[in-house]
């Protein structure tokens, strides 16, 4: 029976664990954090179900013109924000319960399987060797005929902005805060930034989101980011482009952020949102004969090894798109190659990825930058939402559809879905991506009417001539 050894419990290492197990492998699991990993403790399962509190907030706050008035004291029948208030220690309370419970399904999922899991910290002391430290004492060496490495990341910290834990904050430390920040000052305004940013300003937090770059969400797709931004701005955020962090001070019940233009922007609250480490130190990497980059991130090609026989790594520790859905499929997809079942390398143009802003920014395949730079021959079209008969039922007014395919063959090659629940909305896409399918075989499945989802039909049958032509020398 191959022995398979697995440091870390999260996406990609219990999801590999599971594979393992199921091919018949006798699996260990060395967690030190516990089950489900950063991923349901302290980032996507936390900041998923504190954005689902915002969205429902959302949706009431601007659901007057559908009628809905909140309270008779409401002095304008069209504005039900008046008597909307949030509780923020029953919010936290709730996310951090959400989250133990997922831990724990994942803890039984495992036990259902015979995979055995070791609470402590592991390291390699060879490549077919783990040494176990266990967390009530001691230390186990476990032998190895294969080890996945899934240790995931940690937030980055700048170096004058030292994080307290009560004023000055990284993403998983927001949970323990038993009072809504009065004025939160988000730095970083990417993925988590903007996530952050959206849902404290829902909330009902006065947000400034400082901003480094030109735009907020600059690595997402231009049209969908700027939706963003102007409905960031349209609620009342105050967002700071082109402004870096120089430093972060607590002063008092307070905090001040000095940018390195000289200004200095006080709030009550700071949340760091720069970025993520690899946890890679202190594993016995060389000793093992591992590589990593020069960003700590551990290097792995298409089928998730690493440089040293018998040993695979997945998850954010790769740096390879720091997705939980990514860290599983590389655990699956390591786990059976190294195993011998049937297995299809990484391909990242096939990755579906969601911004849970509101709207949510969901994405699949080539991009717009992509065509736009000539990487890629495709043709696109781009539908607003407020022609679709069901967002205007809904009172949506922000988002649209983005289809792109091959010209000649109208072959779906990528998508962009901004509007309510769009890391829904983008499965069909992600399967037409996924599969090949043509335009034409996209449009001719039914819809239901009315639906968000007829406008993505509605983008495929755009593109029925279009994807016919031939592409021109200039496209």
């Amino acid at each position: 029976m191959t022995r398979v050894v697995i440091i870390g419990g999260g996406p990609g290492g219990y999801e590999a664990a599971l594979v393992a197990a199921q091919l018949g492998a006798e699996v260990c699991v060395v967690d030190r954090d516990g089950l489900g990993g950063s991923a349901v403790l302290t980032d996507c399962v936390p900041s998923k179900t504190l954005v689902a509190t915002a969205e429902v907030i959302n949706q009431v706050r601007e659901s007057g013109e559908l009628g809905v008035r909140i309270g008779r004291s409401a002095p304008d029948p069209g504005d039900v924000s008046t008597d909307i208030a949030t509780d923020i220690a029953k919010v936290n309370a709730r996310v951090k319960a959400l989250a133990h419970n997922q831990s724990e399904d994942v803890g039984r999922s495992l036990q259902r399987e015979g995979v055995r899991v070791v609470r402590g910290s592991g390291r390699m002391a060879g490549p077919d060797r783990v040494v176990a430290t266990l967390a009530d004492g001691g230390t186990e060496e476990l032998a190895a005929d294969v080890v996945l490495l899934s240790t995931g990341a940690r937030p980055r910290i700048l170096p004058d902005a030292e994080p307290d834990g009560e004023r000055i904050l990284t993403w998983d430390q927001v949970y323990e805060l038993d009072e809504l920040p009065g004025r939160l000052i988000v730095v970083g305004s990417g993925v988590t930034g903007a996530e952050f940013a959206g849902a404290y300003n829902a909330l009902g937090s006065d947000v400034v989101l400082v901003s480094s770059r030109d735009r907020v969400l600059p690595t997402e797709d231009a049209d969908a980011a700027n939706v963003i931004e102007d409905v960031f701005t349209r609620r009342g955020m105050t967002v700071l482009s082109r402004s870096r962090a120089e430093r972060v001070e607590r002063r008092g019940d307070g905090v001040v952020v000095t940018l390195t233009d000289g200004r200095v922007v006080e709030g009550t609250h700071c949340l760091l949102a720069v970025g993520s480490i690899a946890n890679t130190a202190d594993l016995g990497l060389d000793t093992a004969g591992v590589t990593t980059d020069e960003r700590g991130f551990i290097e792995v090609d298409k089928v998730s090894r690493t440089t040293a026989r018998g040993v695979y790594a997945a998850g954010d520790c790769t740096g390879v798109l720091m997705l939980a859905s990514v860290a599983a499929m590389q655990g699956r997809i390591a786990m059976a190659h190294a195993l011998g079942d049937a297995v299809s390398p990484l391909d990242l143009e096939e990755v579906a990825a969601t911004v849970f802003t509101a709207p949510e920014i969901a994405t699949v395949g080539w991009s717009q930058q992509d065509l736009d730079s000539g990487r890629v021959q495709a043709v696109g079209i781009k539908l607003p939402l407020t022609r679709n008969p069901r967002a205007k039922m809904q009172g949506i007014h922000d988002g649209f559809i983005k289809l792109m395919c091959r010209p000649g063959t109208g072959i779906v090659v990528g998508g962009v879905v901004v509007a309510p629940h769009a890391s829904e909305l983008i499965h069909p896409v992600s399967v037409a991506v996924s599969c090949r399918l043509t335009v034409d075989q996209l449009a001719h499945a039914f819809t239901v009417y009315p639906s968000l989802s007829g406008s993505i039909a509605e983008a495929a049958r755009r593109l029925h001539v279009r994807g016919q032509q031939a592409p021109r020398k200039d496209s």
